[in-house]
């Protein structure tokens, strides 16, 4: 795109790397920004630097915070013996928009992947593994894909003699869908409807 100056190309490229974005919403972004004021590029600007310099890793759930304990781990009316253990902190919101889940999180920081080099060392599993209790519910919500799966079952036979029950996400999540990106009945219904694994 010669006629396009190389600095907008740049923004564009950069627009393009966020998972969900093509090329055409990041050339609509990119021309957004283009058209705000200086004052809305520069507000921009720095919501995204404070938040990368100001966002770290529950020490709890791994999930993320502004402290080392996010505000859903030091909440006293959660139930710390029901725990939703997703892939990403991105997961966590999308549960928490429904208003319908009660307990607490634990990210594992991704799935098993042999073929990626990913294996148990490799993901968030050990301070689960230290978390849970002999009355803990946990509830496995990897994303409905093969690797989601194979952590599941992975999850499930190393807790298996240590929780009171281990539960997966009810089917009607689509398969290779992404939890982020579920609407909120289907993801009540999930919950609701969760089955021993």
């Amino acid at each position: 795109m010669g006629f396009v100056p190389d600095s907008v190309n740049r923004l564009i490229e950069q627009f393009a790397k966020f998972s969900g974005i093509g090329r055409k919403t990041a050339r609509r972004m990119t021309f957004q920004v283009l058209k705000s004021t200086d004052e809305s590029a520069a507000q921009l600007a720095k919501a995204i630097l404070e938040m990368k310099t100001r966002i770290v890793f529950c020490d709890i759930c791994g999930g993320i915070s502004e402290h080392n304990t996010c505000d859903i781990c030091q909440d006293s009316k959660r139930n710390t013996d029901l725990i939703c253990v997703v892939e990403e902190p991105a997961d966590i919101y999308a549960f928490e928009r429904t208003n319908s889940f009660n307990g607490v999180y634990h990210v594992l920081g991704g799935v098993l992947s042999p073929l990626d080099g990913i294996g148990p060392d490799d993901l968030n599993i050990n301070s689960l593994v230290g978390r849970v209790t002999a009355t803990c519910e946990v509830i496995v919500s990897t994303n409905p894909s093969v690797e989601g799966e194979t952590t599941a079952l992975y999850l499930a036979k190393l807790l298996n003699s240590k929780v009171a029950s281990i539960t997966r996400l009810a089917r009607g999540l689509p398969v290779g869908g992404d939890l982020e990106y579920t609407d909120d009945a289907t993801l009540i219904r999930a919950i609701e409807g969760r089955t021993s694994i």
